[in-house]
């Protein structure tokens, strides 16, 4: 069997209920479960992981989820995804307890729409989709 070659970028985000947020990611941004195991789940795409790892229960314990989420956006990092259409996704997001900002909030940068949002955690990432 060949060596496995990890993908150029790697991402962990950690969370109270990994389940959630792992299907959560994988529906959205179209990621597919490589490995699962006591504490985490990892998510990959061509060239993406994302390794979503359970919160110590200490530590979870002490963090409460909003319905809907409230965002964390006091993290210095934002995952970014490119898809094929973010409006198309706005039902799904929301399904899966995410929430995306209003259309009118995108923006317009190097050729591509821009949309914030959180998972059903709170974790802000964005969207982007080519205006081609």
């Amino acid at each position: 069997m060949p060596p496995v070659v990890p993908p150029v970028v790697s991402l962990a985000v950690y969370a109270k209920d990994i389940a959630c947020v792992s299907s959560f990611y994988a529906a959205v941004v179209g990621l597919r479960e490589v490995e699962r195991a006591s504490g985490f789940i990892l998510l990959a795409g061509p060239s993406f992981e994302l390794a979503v790892v359970q919160v110590p229960a200490e530590l979870a314990a002490a963090i409460h989820i909003a319905s809907p989420p409230t965002a964390r956006a006091d993290t210095p990092i934002k995952p970014s995804f490119l898809v094929s259409n973010i409006e198309e996704l706005r039902h799904e997001v929301q399904a899966l307890g995410g929430l995306l900002k209003p259309a009118p909030a995108a923006w317009s940068w190097r050729d591509q729409l821009h949309l914030d949002g959180t998972d059903p955690e709170g974790n802000v990432f964005q969207l982007r989709q080519s205006e081609a």
